[in-house]
């Protein structure tokens, strides 16, 4: 039987009879069609699953019962942050769902000298709640309970300039790169993995990237996609250093 999880931004805790908010709650009783009585998994986002029963459901509110806390350990071990060059339309969308489901731990849209998306204020704080939705329903179907941090669009020198010298791994999707990913040895911090727009990474953004410390990562012989490129590598570095 499906488990239906619900990620809700609120705090749980046994014992608890709450509200679901709006948004879930039409997806429950609307879309889901679920009734009083039925078993939903809850969860916050703090690394814990809370399996509830609906106490009554509404027109316009479902009310539950948090019955248990179950802590969730599917986190990968390998910490991975994807740097994306944001792609148009539904890529983006592809891109960080299925990212989320590779188990990565942070997602940084990037503005890149070749990036065609233009996002001002009022509509980047559109996307990244968008983006952060997707996220959160991507847990919901992958059953993890820690939700990957997307951070706000920013544009590649900021974000270079901020980084911490942590001791993660600084890696650049490029097809002319000679490292690959067999070979590379990963400290507890994790990696950087940074993966272009459409049309790849402009010259100026390979070469700040280089004096950041960022080492050229080749997967094959063919050059792939925007929202394959990522993806891929994901699931190679995962495989290989991670738990998949």
């Amino acid at each position: 039987m499906r488990t239906i999880r619900i990620h809700v931004e609120l705090p749980l805790a046994v014992g608890l009879e709450l509200g679901l908010p709006a948004q879930a709650g039409e997806h429950v009783a609307r879309v889901l069609r679920l009734t009083a009585g039925s078993p939903i998994t809850l969860f916050n986002g703090d690394g814990v699953d809370y399996p509830a029963v609906i106490q009554a459901v509404g027109k316009r509110d479902v009310t539950v019962r948090v019955e248990a806390a179950q802590p969730v350990g599917n986190e990968s071990p390998l910490p991975l942050t994807l740097a994306q060059g944001v792609a148009r339309g539904e890529k983006m969308d592809l891109i960080v769902q299925k990212a989320t489901e590779l188990g990565v731990a942070r997602i940084v849209p990037l503005l890149t000298e070749r990036s065609e998306v233009k996002l001002d204020p009022a509509r980047a704080e559109k996307r990244l709640a968008h983006w952060q939705a997707v996220v959160a329903s991507a847990c919901e179907q992958s059953g993890r309970a820690r939700l990957p941090t997307v951070l706000p669009a920013v544009p590649l020198e900021h974000w270079l300039r901020e980084l911490p010298q942590d001791g993660a791994l600084r890696l650049a999707l490029l097809p002319e790169g000679t490292r690959r990913a067999g070979e590379l040895r990963f400290t507890p911090a994790g990696g950087l993995l940074v993966v272009g727009p459409e049309g790849g990474l402009g010259n100026r953004d390979t070469a700040a990237l280089t004096e950041a410390g960022f080492e050229g990562l080749r997967l094959g012989p063919r050059i792939l996609r925007t929202e394959t490129a990522g993806l891929a590598a994901l699931a190679a570095l995962q495989a290989l250093h991670g738990d998949v």
